[in-house]
């Protein structure tokens, strides 16, 4: 979709429109529970063992400001590249990156009231929801590319017409799936907690299967351009252009951010097995080494390769009181009329301006 001559994601409007679902579907949990639930002990005594204590722990102001900065820094310098390179169908990118600040940023609340339901609620869902638009920029990375290289041809399994478009939305399926487990799951029964759990589950493996056959189609793409179209290959550095702006750069960078969403989502699917109350979940430390990380890893990668430097818009075309302004020499160059100004110069009449009056 196109306004004013500027290109927006087709996953930007979802994803704004699932979000504010979620967030009216958990408002009546959050009232049931109430933002400071009564408890009996000290809650910074012992947060492990505190009941009331979703986190299990308290948060890390020192870890949630480098983690908060870094993203928000992320989301900045994607911001002015945008505006430098254009590429505005990378809006979702982002967006998802704000959201997923605010998420962490969710977390000074929980340091200082780690009782909060609340505030956990609103955490974890932006923190775990919020990537899906990292995995949707991924989605319309690779669909540009292969339109840019012209290798629709070597594309397998979906057609290269609708890689994009098949992939967008069941990411927005899988997408809804979790938030319709985290709405349920945030219900004051312990019956609609564990269903709400397998809900979110199902959502996660859905969306790991997807990017996974995504990732495959990537890794079969460029292997079969290597083998078949070794001019597209190398054409960039047979060009002189230095390995910045060589496309495979932009292609390497597509594989490290793959790799760091599969291992987000093998983390969230292994956390989720066991539950909100988990081992795994209730481990600060793997919630930044095994989430954060990787997907801030697979985010930061486009501040050095940015997709608007390799993959340009087309041009607008020009009127026609564009092309040629009045007063200007018109040069007539092919057809006709450039032939027969060509034969008549062979006779020796001299040369010929032609102007546009």
């Amino acid at each position: 979709m196109t306004s004013g001559g500027r290109q927006h994601a087709p996953c930007l409007i979802d994803f704004k429109r699932a979000l504010g679902c979620l967030l009216l579907a958990a408002r009546p949990a959050l009232a049931a529970r109430g933002d400071n639930p009564p408890h009996v002990a000290d809650p910074f005594a012992d947060p492990k063992d505190d009941p009331y204590n979703p986190l299990g722990y308290i948060a890390s102001n020192t870890l949630t400001t480098i983690a908060f900065d870094l993203v928000l820094v992320t989301a900045i310098a994607h911001a002015v590249s945008m505006w430098k390179w254009r590429a505005w169908w990378l809006t979702c990118l982002i967006v998802g990156e704000l959201t997923f600040a605010f998420g962490l940023g969710c977390r000074y609340a929980l340091h200082n009231t780690p009782d909060s339901r609340g505030w956990y609620i609103l955490e974890y869902l932006f923190v775990i929801l919020s990537p899906c638009a990292f995995i949707a920029a991924d989605y319309i990375i690779l669909g540009r590319l292969v339109r840019h290289l012209g290798c629709e041809r070597h594309l397998r399994i979906v057609p290269p017409h609708r890689i994009t478009l098949f992939f967008i939305l069941s990411d927005i399926v899988t997408f809804l799936i979790q938030a319709a487990g985290g709405g349920i799951s945030s219900g004051t029964s312990a019956t609609s907690g564990k269903i709400g759990t397998k809900i979110f589950l199902v959502g996660l493996i859905l969306q790991l299967v997807s990017f996974f056959t995504f990732t495959s189609i990537f890794v079969i793409f460029l292997l079969r351009i290597r083998k078949h179209e070794p001019a597209i290959w190398t054409r960039d550095r047979d060009a002189g252009k230095t390995l910045f702006w060589d496309w495979r750069a932009l292609a390497i960078a597509l594989a490290i951010s793959c790799v760091g969403i599969l291992i987000r989502s093998v983390f969230r699917i292994a956390e989720m097995s066991q539950g909100f109350g988990g081992a795994i979940a209730r481990n600060e430390g793997l919630f930044y080494g095994f989430d954060t990380l990787p997907l801030f890893i697979a985010v930061v990668v486009w501040a050095v390769v940015w997709p608007g430097r390799f993959i340009r818009a087309p041009p607008k075309p020009k009127a026609v009181d564009e092309e040629v302004t009045a007063g200007q020499p018109m040069e007539l160059v092919g057809g006709p009329i450039q032939a027969s100004l060509d034969s008549y110069e062979a006779q020796g009449s001299g040369a010929i301006m032609v102007h546009h009056r």
